[in-house]
């Protein structure tokens, strides 16, 4: 019966028939459903260890005739007779609560909820961390073994290819739990909790595995250099992610500022909504306040979970699209000029939505937004310093690009259409472009408010001088961010062997070096704010320049990006004309 059906799942999915004939074996199975067996077991038992036998204290918290003694008890010490408080004393600690006298129905439903929540954990541990190791490791596998090309050559498609494998590597761990989920549905109806809630934590759960397994796949296929270590080191930053925000999750911090969204990736949060009493947060889960945009999301259970599918659906497609992107050409780039542009977009919206939320305290729209300005700003910054990285192309695609440009092949209208779209043309107007889709909501927010200051509870954009100031800084930030992604083409179009690690080495140089060298010195940007004007931080001495400083600074940025993109140009041509003459000789 097991060989028919995955024959016919060989019919609609030759590769998932693969993994799981591989996997499916007698041996396999057995040990796979003894393990979950005993799980459950184990589970079930350590919990009767608070069973209550004929021993069970009077005081305890299913003893009925708790109430009774307490009530006595209180009388006693309102009469201040210290002779019968001893002797009620003496009778908690020395006499024990009759059987019948026991809630045994509330015990009961306490230890089935111990029960499940203790499953909830388990599940979301084994699928994430366990699956995501399967998963790198067997793509390491095939590439070590060379089977991975074969599978690339291969008819099927790159959808039909990665479910196979979503599906297929981690169905040992699938067959575990699926052992189990009899046992931990009957614990949670048991523990009267509603159907449609764990319905609701499975359905998150499986949002869950699809993002990460797809994440694990994409780290797999561009870590081939770590060698073996791959495995770990995915499965191992998973660990660390879950265990971060499971303590973020039970430590009662707000959900008021840009990294909810980020805590939307962590099953945690939502677990905690659903069931209240996994943390035993005094306050309630955080996200019964939680807004988007104003929306009050934390009001409903279905907005909550709603939200949360939402989310993990369209990052898993995102991933899923760079996964198909990447695994015909490992050489290509993650993702394209295209994808970037909506990849920006959708950061800004989910950052500043949790943004723009009700403060506490009755602050404004403005000053919630104000007090989350620097992790917009940290936030954006990796974003794009990471797009430099992954959009600009190496020495051979350019060369490619080039070529044709110096053969005449294309117009200036489809110059800028390439240097805005196309794969292997340089990346620098992408990343303005992308610069700019990262502008439009700060300008937005300037024209319409006043930066508030945290510190000392003063606006500091209260006149247009100020104003002025910092759309002068906004564009210091941009001309910076433009000379390091020049910076990186240029080294990528040299022949120096490992010029790619050349290039984040230098960016990284570029970026730390200056503030770290400024703090060692004692050079504050208080006292000499022109100085931190052109480091990597030069919001941190808006508040001590003057207006004009600020725009010479400007200035200089801009003539240092002007220079190295005359320079860029250059090199492109010569790179064009190099290429031409090569084809040309070969001929």
């Amino acid at each position: 019966m097991m060989l028919n059906l995955i024959d016919k799942i060989g019919d609609w999915n030759p590769q998932l028939f693969r993994e799981l004939k591989g996997r499916l074996k007698f041996f396999n199975v057995a040990i796979a459903v003894a393990t979950s067996l005993l799980l459950q077991l184990v589970v079930f038992l350590y919990q009767l260890r608070e069973f209550p036998d004929d021993r069970y204290s009077l005081d305890g918290t299913y003893c009925r005739s708790t109430q009774v003694y307490q009530q006595q008890q209180n009388q006693a010490l309102q009469q201040l007779d210290q002779s019968i408080i001893a002797n009620f004393n003496d009778l908690g600690s020395n006499n024990f609560c009759p059987q019948n006298q026991i809630d045994w129905q509330l015990w009961w439903r306490n230890h089935w909820e111990y029960i499940f929540l203790t499953f909830c954990v388990i599940f979301v541990f084994t699928l994430l961390v366990a699956g995501t190791y399967l998963l790198i490791n067997d793509l390491a596998k095939e590439e070590t073994r060379g089977t991975l090309n074969f599978i690339r050559l291969s008819p099927q498609s790159e959808t039909s290819i990665l479910t196979g494998k979503l599906l297929g590597v981690p169905s040992l761990i699938y067959l575990i739990l699926l052992v189990a989920v009899p046992f931990h549905l009957w614990a949670g109806l048991s523990a009267e909790i509603a159907f449609s809630y764990i319905l609701s934590y499975y359905a998150i759960l499986g949002a869950s595995c699809v993002f990460f397994y797809s994440a694990a796949l994409l780290l797999g296929l561009f870590s081939r250099s770590f060698s073996g270590f791959q495995p770990w080191l995915g499965s191992g930053l998973v660990l660390l992610f879950l265990f971060m925000t499971m303590v973020l999750a039970s430590s009662n911090n707000t959900l008021n500022n840009s990294n909810a969204w980020f805590r939307l990736f962590n099953p945690w949060d939502v677990t905690n909504y659903l069931f209240p009493n996994l943390f035993h947060l005094s306050d309630g889960s955080p996200l019964t306040n939680w807004q988007f945009f104003y929306l009050p999301l934390g009001t409903s259970v279905v907005s909550v979970v709603g939200f949360h599918l939402l989310n993990f659906g369209l990052c898993s497609y995102g991933i899923f699209q760079a996964l198909k992107r990447s695994f015909r050409n490992p050489q290509a780039s993650i993702i394209s000029k295209e994808q970037s542009y909506l990849l920006v977009a959708f950061c800004q919206l989910m950052m500043w939505g949790f943004a723009v939320q009700i403060g506490l305290n009755n602050e404004r729209w403005d000053e919630r937004v104000g007090g989350n300005l620097v992790l917009l700003a940290v936030y954006n910054l990796v974003l794009i310093l990471s797009l430099i990285v992954v959009l600009s192309p190496h020495r051979q695609d350019v060369q490619d690009w080039a070529r044709y440009q110096h053969q005449g092949v294309s117009s200036r209208k489809n110059l800028w259409q390439d240097l805005v779209s196309a794969e292997k043309s340089p990346a620098l107007v992408a990343i303005a472009i992308n610069l700019t889709i990262v502008t439009i909501p700060w300008l937005v927010w300037i024209s319409l408010t006043s930066v508030f200051d945290a510190n000392d509870g003063q606006t500091w954009l209260s006149n247009d001088i100020d104003r002025f100031k910092v759309l002068l800084a906004i564009a210091l930030s941009i001309s910076l961010i433009m000379i390091y992604a020049t910076v990186a083409q240029l080294i990528l179009l040299l022949k120096t062997p490992k010029r790619f690690f050349w290039a984040i080495g230098t960016l990284g140089a570029a970026m730390f070096l200056p503030p770290m060298i400024l703090q060692f010195l004692d050079i504050s940007s208080s006292k000499y704010p022109t100085v931190w004007l052109f480091s990597t931080f030069p919001w941190a001495a808006i508040e001590y320049s003057g207006a004009t400083t600020i725009f010479m600074a400007l200035l200089a940025e801009l003539s240092v990006l002007t220079l190295l993109n005359f320079q860029l140009t250059r090199r492109v041509r010569l790179v064009g004309e190099s290429a031409t003459k090569a084809l040309l000789a070969g001929r």
